[in-house]
């Protein structure tokens, strides 16, 4: 069976250099062939083009634009009324994926309006989202760019995003019906959420394009105690021969490099079963 491939989240590893270029170099040295970052849109293009062709990393995922995050946007595919503004963000995410060489967005639906019940706008929201979405992936699919969503938990993380697990999100890229559109499985999310892993990433595999991984519930290293055996789901992952990234977005307990004796691990261990 083939090695998972890892890539280092920069958003949130590696956070003690204050620059996602910077990351980028460290997270080479720390052994990534591979990364990804939420929003590198404060970052000059340039300049992170620059350490990634230094770095020879590849940059795998980043988001679209979250919108006002000081106003309490976390995305706008779903939001009522903010259709021109997620094209705009669109647009500057397909600048950043092109420059940067990378093949993979992932299309915020955004949080239920302030003040609004999620119950009575549910059904509004989803017709934009899936509006949006066609739209997107018509838009990437002449970039060669596949586009993701991804439900955020609601009982911990965010109680407001409005996709909230992965049976709502298959159901809503079923009725999209794009083939460069694809599920970004967060473990973290969906164990919170649902539970069920094993079967609910079998019945779903076909749809994945991607995989986030954190411990639950404090989201730290895999190996950290928590309700998770990251051991298990390498395997289960491994079985149904998964050939995308599993990107590492969790919150390191210390510093990122001395938190990565699970990475070192799975390589070593794969590395003595191939021998």
């Amino acid at each position: 069976m083939p090695q998972l491939q890892f890539s280092a989240n920069l958003t949130w590893l590696f956070t003690e250099l204050p620059e996602i270029s910077q990351r980028m170099y460290a997270a080479a040295a720390a052994g990534f062939r591979a990364v990804e970052a939420a929003w590198p849109y404060e970052e000059d293009l340039q300049e992170l083009k620059r350490a990634r062709e230094a770095t020879g990393v590849e940059l795998v995922l980043i988001n679209t634009p979250p919108g006002n995050l000081r106003a309490g946007d976390l995305g706008l595919g779903a939001v009522p009324g903010r259709e021109q503004e997620f094209r705009q963000g669109l647009e500057r995410a397909i600048e950043y994926a092109q420059g940067l060489q990378c093949k993979r967005i992932h299309l915020m639906a955004g949080r239920v309006p302030l003040g609004s019940n999620r119950a009575e706008v549910a059904q509004e929201m989803e017709s934009i989202f899936i509006q949006n979405l066609q739209y997107a992936a018509d838009l990437l699919s002449k970039k060669g760019i596949t586009g993701l969503i991804e439900p955020i938990n609601t009982r911990i993380t965010d109680p407001a995003y409005f996709l909230d697990s992965p049976h709502h999100a298959v159901a809503i890229l079923e009725r999209v019906g794009k083939p460069n559109l694809k599920l970004q499985m967060d473990v973290f999310h969906w164990q919170i959420m649902d539970g069920n892993l094993t079967q609910n990433i079998i019945r779903y595999f076909p749809h994945i394009g991607h995989v986030q991984i954190a411990q639950v519930p404090e989201r730290n290293e895999p190996d950290t105690p928590g309700e998770l055996n990251y051991s298990y789901l390498w395997d289960v992952l491994e079985r149904q021969h998964y050939q995308g990234f599993v990107g590492c977005e969790y919150r390191p307990l210390g510093g990122t490099t001395a938190g990565l004796g699970w990475l070192r691990q799975y390589w070593t261990r794969r590395e003595a079963q191939e021998d």
